[in-house]
């Protein structure tokens, strides 16, 4: 539980620095809201983590992988991954150059990824039943939560009495925290060499691994924003149409498939593909179900979502200062966040999964309101920690419960590739819709905004009834 913890702390960390952190300090060197509405496409990222998922469960990292196993050495990869990249953040502070911003936003989401799949496979691996789930989902959204606290109160007080570029480097230097711990654990059983060896192998092959993944990043990035660019993408464009269709085209895609994969025997080479099979055999036990899942996960945590990337940018806009928010995301933040989540994880060992997640919902969306209430007061702290606390408790609840939820459907087998699907997919939609947000709070205003992604949280509720009548299929022996 404690090393759970703490790589749930690694792993919170970086999250608020390519997400809120960013939108505020984009703000502070004068990007229009509705380019940091697109910026939270960067967010986009950890929902297609199924497309290497895959690798993490089939693969080991060289020099790391024979010394501290399959999946240590990718979460010690993904530690220096996202220690490189926030340094990079911080030594391009300034944002003069809107697309580099976006090149090491983006090698940072990947890595931070990457450390959750890893740590995530290996929690359901050790722990397959809702009890043992319930005890280490909270310790590691724990760490999760109290790192977002640390970074979004810690880099916002460093940035307003000192830099952007301080407060990178702080975040970045904490995120390596579970390292030393990770490396002096001992090695595999029957490793073939010592841990100096294996972790000076390993971090000469990060380097070149680091190096390539940043140059793929580069160039894949600089055809997209050249694509965005003839396709007159700007501050100025309407995008939202173009999301809305976007968030159809997974459904009606997984609908045509459907039938081909309810037919496929146990021999079926989309059943037995290493990149596809884990999803497929998803598909294959839930049928049709699977969609009402989907659709479902794609809900829950839309609210949440929705607030994340613009409700400081809010706050800032009322008259709050840097400081102010940091000091409402340090204790009061870390309190109401670590009892959400203690309540959840507690509430998934006593009660049905059912009536668990309808009360999550509920306090998530009340979490949303909070920010409406918000605006209607005068300037002052006070409010501004009321506000603050009902988001942190509800968005914690929400995530304790939803995390137990998400790995006990998946099959033990493909733990790793069918949690990182579900947990991808659960914020594909909700992420599309929030790099238009810039543009529909342009249109409606903040308080319309905050107020509908509340009514979108309690839009999972009517869908717990036709969940409790999905039954998985039997896995052949």
């Amino acid at each position: 539980m404690a090393l759970f913890g703490m790589l749930g702390f690694s792993a919170g960390l970086p999250f608020y620095m390519f997400s809120t952190v960013l939108a505020l300090r984009l703000q502070e060197n004068g990007v229009s809201l509705v380019v940091i509405g697109f910026f939270a496409w960067v967010q986009l990222l950890p929902t297609f983590k199924f497309v290497w998922a895959p690798m993490l469960d089939r693969f080991v990292v060289p020099g790391f992988g024979p010394v501290f196993g399959k999946r240590r050495s990718w979460i010690i990869l993904a530690q220096l991954g996202i220690f490189s990249a926030m340094t990079a953040m911080a030594l391009t502070s300034g944002d003069r150059m809107l697309g580099v911003t976006a090149l090491f936003a983006v090698l940072l989401a990947f890595w931070t990824t990457t450390l959750e799949v890893a740590a995530d496979a290996w929690r359901i691996e050790l722990a397959p039943t809702p009890e043992e789930q319930g005890p280490l989902a909270a310790a590691n959204l724990w760490g999760y939560r109290t790192a977002m606290v640390a970074a979004g109160s810690g880099a916002l007080l460093l940035a307003d009495n000192s830099s952007w570029t301080a407060a990178y480097l702080a975040i970045a230097a904490a995120a390596l925290l579970p390292f030393p711990v990770l490396v002096s654990m001992r090695p595999e059983a029957g490793a073939k060499a010592g841990r100096l060896a294996g972790l000076s192998a390993g971090l000469a092959a990060s380097a070149l691994i680091l190096a390539a993944a940043a140059a793929v990043t580069a160039g894949v990035g600089w055809v997209l924003l050249s694509a965005a660019s003839a396709a007159g993408i700007d501050a100025d464009a309407n995008v939202t149409p173009y999301v809305l269709v976007l968030c159809a085209l997974p459904f009606a895609m997984m609908t045509l498939a459907l039938p081909r994969i309810r037919r496929a025997g146990p021999d079926d080479p989309w059943r037995r593909s290493a990149a596809v099979g884990p999803y497929v055999e998803f598909f294959w036990r839930y049928g049709f179900g699977a969609l009402l899942l989907l659709a479902f996960v794609s809900i829950y945590r839309m609210g949440d979502v929705l607030a994340l990337n613009l409700s400081k940018p809010m706050i800032r806009e009322l008259g709050y200062s840097l400081s102010a928010i940091g000091r409402a995301d340090s204790l009061v933040a870390l309190i109401a966040s670590m009892a959400g989540v203690g309540l959840g994880g507690w509430m998934v060992t006593r009660m049905r999964m059912g009536p668990v997640l309808a009360i999550g919902a509920v306090f998530a969306a009340i979490g949303n309101f909070a920010f409406v209430w918000l605006a209607a007061r005068p300037v002052a702290e006070g409010w501004l920690y009321a506000a603050t606390a009902a988001d942190q408790f509800g968005n914690g609840m929400a995530g304790a419960v939803f995390v137990v939820y998400l790995s006990m459907l998946v099959d033990l087998r493909h733990a790793g590739a069918q949690y990182a699907f579900l947990s991808g997919f659960a914020f594909l939609l909700p992420r599309l819709l929030a790099g238009s947000g810039g543009v529909i709070v342009k249109s409606i205003g903040f308080d319309n905004f905050f107020l509908l992604s509340g009514i979108a949280s309690l839009a999972a509720i009517p869908f717990l009834p036709l969940l409790a009548r999905v039954r998985p299929r039997d896995v052949e022996a």
